[in-house]
């Protein structure tokens, strides 16, 4: 009787899996142009190789094929590709965006596919101080910010004042340079989303580690032009791939199986 109730419950999980499928829209072979920086790993990032890799690929492959289309990668710099996108050069851009009020009025969001929470991440050295208050009561310590990323940058000012001319704060284009300048010893903390610390610490060969408690969460959607007509398509790909659990198999993949660096 188990064996036979398991067998009932899988075959109702594929049937399940098939409706999904088969409610799809079918977008005919059409072809998507998607931009993304390859700098944001595991979501999106050169692997040793320099092969473009991550779990937005995986993703982004998946959504193509349940929605029958095909698709075509740029690239652009995080400061260009909201920009970009809102003027209609690329149909879809993808790096771990978070959804947020401000960036709403100049593209459109698909429905959330990750949630992520914003660490501390310091040198694994480090015992000068273990969460936000410690950092903040010593007016020594210096901590890296990228303009731009909000609300993740804002919450680098509330550590200290508020003010985001404090001079403990030490910005940089690019936040692979703020993470240089954290193992160098120019700065002696970052802030990433739990996605990407988690890459850079697996990879960091034990010289980086994450202290304190999440000081945020935040949401991560694709962007589309204003009025597109992929965002309803993409949405129900989302939908079906969380159902099915395939979001939850790409989870396990690049954030607990997939070592960084190998």
């Amino acid at each position: 009787m188990k064996l036979t109730a398991a067998l009932g419950a899988l075959a109702l999980s594929f049937a399940a899996t098939a409706t999904f499928a088969q409610d799809l829209p079918d977008l005919g072979g059409q072809e998507i142009t998607v931009v993304t920086e390859n700098a944001y790993p595991p979501l999106q990032f050169l692997d040793k190789d320099g092969n473009a890799v991550g779990w937005e690929y995986d993703a982004m492959a998946e959504i193509a094929k349940r929605l029958n289309a095909t698709v075509k990668y740029e690239n652009t710099s995080w400061d260009a590709m909201i920009p970009a996108v809102a003027e209609g050069q690329y149909d879809l851009g993808m790096t771990g965006i978070t959804i947020n009020d401000e960036r709403k009025e100049k593209v459109d969001f698909s429905d959330a596919y990750m949630r992520s929470e914003m660490l501390m991440i310091v040198r694994a050295d480090e015992t000068r101080f273990t969460d936000a208050a410690g950092f903040a009561a010593d007016p020594n310590l210096l901590v890296s910010a990228q303009p731009g990323t909000s609300p993740f940058y804002a919450a680098v000012y509330e550590i200290l004042d508020g003010n985001e001319e404090n001079s403990r704060i030490i910005k940089f284009e690019t936040f692979g340079a703020g993470l240089e300048a954290l193992k160098t010893g120019d700065v002696d903390l970052t802030l990433s989303d739990s996605t990407a610390a988690n890459g850079y610490v697996g990879a960091s060969n034990g010289t980086l580690k994450i202290i304190g408690a999440p000081l945020a969460a935040e949401d991560f959607g694709f962007i589309f032009p204003k009025g597109s007509e992929l965002v309803a398509p993409v949405n129900a790909a989302i939908a079906s791939m969380k159902a099915d659990g395939t979001l939850d198999a790409l989870n396990q993949k690049w954030f607990v199986d997939y070592k960084m660096g190998e």
